[in-house]
């Protein structure tokens, strides 16, 4: 399967997702935090590079996103992309999200909720590193959400959330003009954020 036709499934699913909770309210966000991520390098990329930390690449590196989905006042249901990227040890990487996600809600004051719940879609690495060629690949990706959602007005919110998602998506390493150093795979990513919310 390309990568278009992912993309394009991953777009079908989520909006068959929010459609479900089509009789609830819209809401929009936009969000703000880290990520860090586990790589796993191949044997000949530490031999031709000289073993660089490739956690060290997105390591605790600014992550923005845009959410869109419905809710009510027991769950909601949201597609989220978010991009994020960073550099170290002259490697580039860049990583975008494309989730599907559901959340329970838990009250624990009049206007206070906790959060819990799954996410599933589309992990996009992009190697962007100086000499380079450029290399990209998709994977997949699952994992889960939890925080705290303040409620402020009857269509505003902010919460704190924990992301951590697992992802299969994989890169090479070529030297432009030259000869394949190894390969990069993302194995996870960790992420804290900030979101502010709109109802309408």
């Amino acid at each position: 399967m390309t990568g278009f036709k992912k993309l394009l499934l991953a777009f079908t699913v989520l909006g068959a997702s929010t459609t479900a909770f089509a009789s609830d309210d819209t809401f929009g966000s936009l969000t703000l935090g880290q990520t860090s991520d586990k790589i796993k390098k191949s044997h000949a990329l530490n031999d031709n590079l000289n073993r660089p930390n490739a956690d060290g690449v997105i390591g605790k590196d600014t992550t923005w996103g845009v959410r869109l989905g419905q809710q009510n006042s027991q769950g909601r249901y949201y597609a989220t992309y978010d991009n994020v990227s960073g550099s170290h040890n002259g490697i580039k990487l860049r990583q975008e999200n494309l989730l599907g996600s559901y959340d329970l809600f838990y009250p624990v004051g009049g206007t206070t909720k906790l959060f819990g719940g799954a996410s599933a879609g589309l992990s996009k690495m992009t190697q962007e590193s100086p000499g380079f060629s450029r290399d990209s690949n998709i994977g997949y990706t699952l994992g889960g959400q939890a925080g705290v959602l303040q409620q402020i007005s009857r269509n505003t919110s902010v919460e704190l959330g924990y992301r951590y998602l697992r992802s299969n998506a994989s890169i090479e390493m070529n030297e432009r003009g030259g000869s394949k150093q190894g390969a990069l795979s993302l194995t996870s990513s960790a992420q804290t954020y900030v979101s502010a919310n709109y109802a309408f």
